[in-house]
């Protein structure tokens, strides 16, 4: 049959027209043949973004909000970045944590219908997969209808999602949420990240059993099998994307020590469990001990969990304790304990420590072993409370009075860091109540503010979220291309989170920045994190290396690691962070003019 005449072919300009959905100007629905077939309005992104959110704020439960987003991200990304960054407080809750624990348990039974079409959202890559890896990723490349290699890839096998166990492809979720984050927060290019979820089976009877799960049916292989199939994985995607930055997500703790261990000397890639939780709570830890009234070296720490975030977070402490305070490794490290299921961590416990607890296990207990955290805190007497226990309501209220109680001449510090809710070891209100309004307190999940009966005062909780830091993380190593990721590195993103906060923030005692001004924090801790690199001579891109050592103020001693920065750096990753397109003729124009700058 012959085309036609005066009908034009569907090409990328029709595709770009058609994902501009109702602001798609009269000049090119005349060009398209589409008179008569949509709406007459023409729109602007306004309008478009108010239905948007009238409709998303219509929908009952959260998780009708997140498939509807979802959908909404896979039909028209410009508007659902400028969605998200203009609603970031009311949105990022919703495709990340808490909500996304929801979807994540509910993936298998949602996933056809809040992706589009055939639309790839990422790689799934099963066992039977590794010895054709590079294939995947072929195919992958070949979907893309953007033809960007990805900057960066958010990988996780599903085993250890959130506080809710092994989710096995359900897990991906994650990966998509995370790098939904690194976009709307710090300005990485939508186009050019990739989520991966390794299906390598589940331990899940659930899953196993459930006729509708879209995973593997088979248990979780040995240690050898998994570290030999992600290994095959990982140096594909090296060996494709010989710049992406690569970040771990909720593995088991054995195998998320495992794999950075592994790889964190050798290729650029990072654990956010691990570092990049240390790395908020550390921050977020500095604004604490400035307000508690104890002096940083007298603090004495209880950690209610021993997984990979918990170590990971206190061997951050450590470190900062080392460095701000010239103190030993072995004084900084006397200033901790940890409790787990069996009680407080000793080196003469009976049992057989996992390897990653051995370093903080007690030495100095004598025969004294505490079976409970009632019995540890009394033990310890600790001047700050840090949960990653998952164990909801873990600091019952006795727990919380009794650290008011023990701490009269400073402010105790309680940090319930489990994700989601229903896991967090306290609420802000009962930490509130049970200290008289003294505690100085952040949480893992987002809680409401709490208005003191007595004066009417509002506080606002601290939300220790890992969203501060990991998308400044995936940002300067997109640009400056460091060739791995150093723990100073993550220091001076720490330093410069704590330093991010205005004056009106530091008037009412808040340890974190609000959630607001993300976009402008982000930038900051990135050219915090880029002076960093320059100055360990750790940065591939010389680009960014004459920036710092030109515009370096006198007197700066660059071996100390303080998270400052110029704000000639600071302007320089301002103007590189992408952003969706404002108007409906910037859209029109950049997307045409990348996907075929011939027909311009």
């Amino acid at each position: 049959m012959s085309e036609i005449v005066g009908r034009p072919r569907r090409n990328s300009i029709e595709l770009v027209g058609a994902k501009a959905g109702t602001a798609m100007p009269a000049e090119m629905r005349q060009a398209l043949n589409l008179r008569g077939l949509v709406p007459a309005s023409v729109e602007d992104f306004t309008k478009q973004e108010m239905r948007a959110f009238q409709q998303l704020m219509s929908k009952p439960s959260s998780l009708e909000k997140y498939e509807f987003l979802a959908n909404l991200r896979c039909i028209n990304v410009n508007l659902f970045f400028r969605l998200v960054m203009n609603h970031f407080k009311e949105i990022a809750p919703i495709i990340y944590t808490p909500t996304v624990g929801e979807a994540c348990l509910n993936y298998s039974h949602i996933y056809p219908f809040i992706y589009p079409g055939h639309m790839s959202v990422g790689l799934f890559i099963t066992l039977g997969d590794v010895d054709n890896v590079d294939l995947v990723i072929q195919n992958y490349r070949e979907s893309m209808t953007e033809h960007n290699d990805p900057e960066i890839t958010v990988i996780t096998d599903g085993s250890r999602i959130l506080g809710l166990g092994d989710l096995g492809i359900n897990g991906m979720a994650i990966p998509i949420g995370k790098l939904q984050l690194y976009v709307a927060a710090a300005g990485l290019n939508p186009a050019r990240t990739l989520p991966i979820v390794l299906d390598f089976g589940t331990n899940s009877k659930k899953y196993q059993n459930d006729p509708l799960y879209l995973g593997t049916r088979q248990p979780r292989p040995d240690d050898e099998t998994f570290y030999n199939a992600t290994g095959k994985v990982l140096s594909a995607l090296y060996r494709a994307f010989p710049d992406i930055l690569v970040q771990f997500e909720d593995f088991s703790t054995d195998h998320a020590f495992g794999l950075l261990d592994q790889w964190r000397n050798k290729a650029l890639c990072f654990n956010d469990d691990i570092q990049g939780t240390g790395s908020v709570i550390l921050a977020g830890f500095i604004s604490a001990v400035e307000q508690a009234g104890i002096a940083p070296t007298d603090q004495r720490i209880l950690f209610v969990g021993a997984g990979s975030a918990g170590v990971g977070v206190a061997k951050q402490l450590v470190e900062y304790m080392m460095l701000e305070y010239n103190i030993s490794e072995e004084q900084a490290k006397a200033m901790f304990w940890f409790v787990d299921s069996r009680g407080m961590i000793t080196a003469n416990r009976g049992d057989t420590l996992a390897a990653h607890k051995v370093y903080f296990a007690r030495h100095d207990n004598d025969d004294t072993q505490c079976t409970s955290l009632e019995d540890a805190l009394e033990y310890v007497k600790p001047t700050a409370l840090i949960g990653l226990s998952t164990i909801y309501k873990a600091f019952s209220e006795n727990i919380l009075s009794r650290m008011n109680e023990l701490n009269p001449h400073g402010r105790p510090i309680i940090f319930p860091l489990s994700n989601p809710e229903s896991k967090a070891e306290c609420t802000f209100e009962e930490a509130m109540r049970c200290t008289n309004n003294r505690v100085l307190f952040a949480s893992g999940t987002a809680f409401p503010e709490y208005t003191i009966p007595e004066t009417g005062e509002v506080r606002v909780p601290a939300q220790g979220n890992n969203m501060y830091v990991f998308p400044s993380i995936g940002l300067g190593a997109a640009l400056c291309k460091p060739s791995r990721i150093t723990d100073t590195m993550i220091y001076a993103v720490s330093k410069a989170l704590a330093n991010s906060l205005d004056n009106k923030e530091r008037a009412r005692g808040e340890l974190y920045p609000r959630i607001e001004r993300i976009r402008d924090v982000s930038a900051r801790l990135t050219a915090a994190f880029i002076t960093q690199a320059v100055h360990e001579g750790n940065v591939r891109d010389q680009h960014w290396v004459h920036i710092v050592e030109a515009n370096m103020p006198e007197g700066v001693d660059t071996k100390t690691v303080s998270g400052l920065f110029t704000k000639r750096v600071l302007g320089e990753v301002k103007a590189l962070m992408w952003e969706p397109a404002s108007s409906v003729e910037q859209y029109m124009f950049e997307a045409i003019t990348f996907e075929n700058p011939d027909e311009i």
